[in-house]
């Protein structure tokens, strides 16, 4: 089968399997269905909810004055709860929806009592809403990524707890005797992410560690949640949809076992190295300088065996929504990881550590690397929910267009804005005040603004398909794939 033909028939739910497999995949997309929609719906919900607080705390960082009267949107409120939304509410919750839909279809086998997940999503929201209150009301703890308040802790456990387990007896039943490399990938998140909460919350909050451990406890529950709890779901999300988009299987499953092995062995310690000339240890700085250095290895694995796999069928970044976010994903990943190891090394450290430079990685993390794996993922998976197609390739390609084109401004501003800051700090024979280097940063805030503005559009382009094909009536006539083209020379016309 060509290229063309084989990716027409990947990207195609009516004909992708043969009768029987499409059957047996559409009763599992129906256990499913009503979970991973709720989560889904919950996560553009917040999704939005976090851009309009990001938006507000950038204008802030130039424009002081602005909304200056209103006491709950002081900066250090409106900055936390954009964190917040963006980690517990988009983030967890699109996180959550891909991860249900990929175990289920990789065990191939149904979610049972699903309306458990149902509850366990309305009360991860009542304890998000919850704990959103407390932090704009200034309610909130003092550490970062934990600021949510105790008493709100409570329901984001309980309905992580049903959460996990449900994803768990799902591949405990699963019908299939192969393990995906996804399915490592997940189930190692499932694992890793209450560990690491429950010990940040008791260890910070219920019952605070003294002196330096507070910042160490702080430092690998921050690093190690997007390390070890969003990178997983991303990498696999990258490592089932490259493939299945393409028809075609991964370049290596031992090299990808390899780069998770890696992954869980070195991640763990690298937070530390954000301490730095702090007063901590100096082995245990000199043992994250060297785990985030040994990052590299399974990083570069990663990216070979991706890379290899696209080798002879990037051409079909041409038409496939789903591909063109992933694969914009997957690079970004390569690349912000290869600079979180750099950053971990002394010499660089004392100039971008305290500037932009930090703020540009993080969001090169969160958002070019992990949010738009999940948005290729949704781009994929609410068609195979539904039943439909999106509505509107035209609202897709401003999507892509508007947040790739804005996290790029975004994550080139703030790297050299930052990078200039660290300069000046630095520089003990010219040192101007402290004010003009802070005046000095304003041009790459407001080009910070403008990368929002861009996100913003594409985030409500994103929203507005997403409502649309939940509201989209169902038809019993066979429909094209949304894609940005047509293939050549095959042609997606129904048969």
């Amino acid at each position: 089968m060509s290229d063309s033909s084989s990716f027409t028939e990947s990207i195609k739910p009516s004909t992708s399997e043969s009768v029987a497999e499409r059957a047996k995949l559409g009763e599992i997309d129906q256990s499913v269905r009503l979970p991973a929609i709720v989560f889904g719906l919950a996560s553009v919900f917040w999704l939005m909810v976090g851009t309009a607080f990001a938006l507000i705390a950038s204008i802030k960082m130039h424009s002081p004055d602005f909304l200056g009267q209103w006491e709950w949107l002081t900066f250090g409120r409106v900055r936390t709860a954009h964190l917040n939304t963006v980690i517990f509410g988009w983030s967890t919750c699109a996180g959550v929806a891909v991860a249900l839909w990929l175990m289920a279809r990789l065990s191939r086998t149904k979610v049972r009592h699903g309306g458990i997940l149902i509850i366990a999503a309305v009360f991860w929201n009542i304890g998000l809403l919850v704990g959103l209150y407390g932090i704009l009301a200034g309610d909130m703890n003092s550490i970062e990524w934990l600021e949510i308040p105790g008493y709100a802790t409570p329901l984001l456990f309980f309905s992580y707890a049903l959460i996990g387990v449900w994803v768990v007896i799902t591949f405990r039943f699963r019908q299939t005797k192969h393990i995906y490399v996804s399915q490592w990938y997940l189930l190692a998140a499932l694992f890793w992410f209450p560990w690491l909460y429950g010990i940040a919350q008791i260890m910070l909050v219920f019952e605070p560690a003294r002196g330096t451990v507070q910042a160490l406890v702080n430092w690998w529950f921050a690093h190690n949640v997007l390390g070890l709890w969003f990178t997983p779901i991303g990498l696999a999300a990258v490592y089932y949809f490259i493939p299945k988009v393409l028809g075609k299987p991964i370049h290596s499953y031992y090299l990808s076992l390899v780069a998770f092995w890696s992954l869980a062995l070195f991640y763990n310690w690298a937070g530390v190295h954000h301490l730095i000339g702090g007063p901590v240890p100096a082995w245990v700085i000199s043992a994250g300088i060297v785990a985030s250095i040994m990052m590299a290895f399974p990083v570069i694995i990663v990216a070979i065996n991706h890379h290899v796999t696209m080798v002879g069928n990037f051409h079909v970044l041409l038409y496939s929504p789903t591909l063109r976010f992933t694969v914009f994903a997957a690079m970004s990943y390569t690349a912000v990881s290869l600079q979180g190891s750099t950053m971990a090394l002394r010499s660089l450290n004392e100039i971008t550590h305290f500037t932009h430079y930090t703020v540009g990685h993080a969001h090169w993390g969160m958002y070019a690397w992990f949010s738009m794996a999940m948005f290729g993922a949704f781009y994929y998976i609410m068609p195979r929910l539904l039943q439909r197609e999106w509505p509107s390739a035209t609202l897709i390609r401003v999507h892509f267009w508007a947040t790739a084109v804005g996290i790029i401004i975004y994550i080139v501003g703030l790297s050299i804005g930052g990078w200039i800051q660290g300069l000046q700090l630095n520089d003990p024979d010219n040192y101007p005040d402290f004010i003009e280097i802070v005046r000095n940063t304003i041009p790459w805030l407001l080009s910070r603004t403008f990368a929002g503005f861009l996100i913003l559009v594409g985030h409500v382009a994103f929203a507005v398909n997403f409502c649309w094909i939940l509201l989209r009536p169902r038809t019993e006539e066979k429909t094209r794939p949304t894609l940005f083209k047509d293939p050549e020379p095959m042609k997606l016309a129904a048969k």
